[in-house]
């Protein structure tokens, strides 16, 4: 009995992170279809900018564990080498550290725009918004090289005596880092995201206060009209706001979760696929609230139909 209640979970957990894969994959899709085929040769908005980005480090995060960690539920283990296995490791942080990174840009980005429409220089535009570009660029360079020491240090060492150990991630596995990689990463990437997390949490609260002010001031001239419909700019902040929440809940989820994994020494089947599924919830569910809330779902069918019936046309 208490096999094959374990092999009903089992499966239970192959079809979950093989559905988050596939609809990650998709939903990641659809939103590069939507910005490549709507806008064509129109520059993209600043916000629009950062979505593209954030959804390319998404895109990076399920095909670098989404898709080997699949694989490995359906049987297929251990297929990777050692400096395979850290190249594909390197590329999930590297996914990983962009999209905390590009989220906490747009979070950040946001605040100070509808601030500044708020303040009495409305007419002023946001100037540092040509600078989202550079910063974007700055951001994935940063973390490519930062990684990158990391990959190049740990081939380096991988036959040194002082590791503490093995890490299994089911499609391949590594020697632990020792003591001083240990130091060096929690100095140059688990601090800037614990920082980035706090600019996400201070951004967002500034914009659910500067949305309450503005709801409370045009609120008689919505009884006055009889109509309640939102501004552009509301909208694009409730979807960030949307947004920004979902990334730091399951963010931080993730990150308990990482800690008891990294800490016990022998942690439950449960634990491991638990942290396996959250870590994969955000780059999964991040583009369908975009789709959600841009409404791409009815733009994107007119799109393919178009582009059906120019098919069938020839």
């Amino acid at each position: 009995m208490p096999n094959k209640r374990m092999y009903f979970w089992t499966l239970i957990i192959k079809i979950i992170f093989l559905s988050l894969t596939t609809v990650g994959i998709l939903g990641n899709i659809s939103v590069f279809h939507y910005y490549l085929v709507c806008y064509g040769d129109c520059k993209l908005k600043t916000v629009d900018l950062i979505h593209v980005h954030l959804m390319a480090s998404n895109t990076l995060i399920i095909l670098s564990k989404g898709v080997p960690n699949t694989m490995v539920d359906f049987g297929l283990k251990h297929f990777l080498n050692d400096i395979q296995c850290r190249l594909l490791l390197y590329i999930e942080r590297v996914g990983r550290s962009v999209s905390i990174g590009s989220t906490c840009l747009l979070s950040v980005f946001q605040a100070v725009t509808i601030s500044q429409k708020e303040s009495c220089c409305k007419d002023q535009k946001f100037k540092e918004a040509k600078y989202i570009g550079c910063s974007i660029s700055l951001l994935w360079v940063l973390y490519i090289l930062i990684h990158f020491i990391f990959f190049l240090n740990s081939l380096i060492k991988r036959s040194s005596n002082n590791v503490t150990g093995k890490q299994d991630f089911g499609h391949c596995s590594i020697a632990g880092r020792d003591g001083i990689n240990e130091s060096l990463y929690a100095a140059l990437v688990v601090c800037p995201e614990i920082c980035f997390s706090l600019l996400m949490v201070w951004s967002s609260g500034s914009m659910i206060v500067i949305l309450y002010r503005h709801k409370q001031r045009v609120q008689h001239i919505h009884s006055t009209r009889g109509s309640s419909r939102t501004s552009p700019e509301s909208r694009a902040t409730q979807n960030i706001l949307a947004l920004v929440s979902t990334f730091l809940a399951f963010y931080t989820v993730s990150a308990i979760l990482q800690g008891c994994v990294a800490l016990l020494s022998n942690p439950s089947w449960w634990l491991v696929n638990i942290n396996r599924i959250t870590s994969m919830c955000f780059p999964c569910f991040g583009p369908f609230i975009l789709i959600n809330h841009y409404s791409m779902v009815s733009r994107l069918s007119l799109v393919w139909m178009r582009n059906i019936n120019s098919l069938i046309l020839k």
